[in-house]
């Protein structure tokens, strides 16, 4: 839509790039700490983030105003997604809630408040009406646009950074140990489980995985580690049903018959 990148820090600055001629060309104050999380509005020129001073600021990108100050959560908010349909904003914090919120009026719509410990990720489906949202304890799927409890995906017992979800369903949970989990959207089952590759030369410690996100195919996945590095994953060519099988056995709750 327009050719701008959108950067936040701990400097409390969040600052707009025009990557034609690679300069700020705006900033953004309001925020009254670190900032954490930031995300584009899809249809609206809006920009939203979130930070240490526990609110969700949504910006009005061409003039820099604030339109609203979500105020709500008791702890840092780090991670914040926005979709076009209700709720357009959804934010995690450290105070093990997630917060659906109505951007019209400018206020809380639904508190979820099943999760044990901060919620530091967050994927909104692209076509489903659901988002998971994910925490040490549990990754939870939720649906729009009330936040109804669906499942649980359980397994990935870390503090889990980055998620990302692409078209055809697969989910991907990357963790501060540097473990790839890979579930299935529908089921919540985790077909595959990797391990990062440290680069040459880098701690142990430096596995973490801090960011994910798929290409505009789905078909790669590309992720930003604590060793300094971009990685860029792809499916595997040879991966057939026998060198890949999928031990799937349907919990007893969910079974429908």
């Amino acid at each position: 839509r327009h050719p701008y990148l959108f950067s936040a820090g701990d400097d409390k600055m969040v600052k707009c790039w025009d990557l034609e001629t690679n300069r700020a060309v705006r900033n953004y104050h309001g925020h009254l700490s670190g900032v954490y999380c930031a995300a584009l509005h899809p249809t609206l020129d809006l920009l939203v983030t979130g930070g240490r001073d526990s609110t969700v600021r949504v910006w009005d990108v061409r003039t820099c105003a604030p339109v609203h100050v979500l105020g709500g959560h008791q702890n840092t908010v780090c991670a914040v997604s926005t979709q076009a349909a209700e709720p357009q904003i959804i934010s995690g914090a450290h105070d093990s809630t997630v917060r659906l919120w109505d951007l019209a009026a400018g206020k809380s719509r639904a508190t979820l408040t099943n999760h044990k410990k901060s919620v530091r990720a967050l994927a909104i489906h692209p076509k489903e009406y659901s988002f998971v949202s994910a925490s040490p304890d549990n990754i939870k799927k939720w649906k729009c646009p009330d936040g109804e409890f669906m499942q649980n995906l359980s397994g990935h017992n870390t503090i889990i950074q980055a998620m990302a979800v692409n078209e055809d369903g697969v989910l991907v949970s990357g963790g501060d140990n540097g473990t790839l989990h890979f579930w299935d959207w529908k089921t919540g089952h985790c077909f595959q489980q990797q391990m990062t590759i440290a680069q040459p030369g880098s701690l142990d410690s430096e596995h973490g995985i801090y960011a994910t996100c798929f290409d505009r195919s789905g078909a790669r996945l590309i992720t930003g580690e604590a060793d300094k590095t971009i990685k860029i994953w792809k499916e595997d060519p040879l991966a057939t049903p026998q060198t890949h099988p999928v031990n799937y056995v349907p919990p007893k709750e969910t079974r429908r018959y």
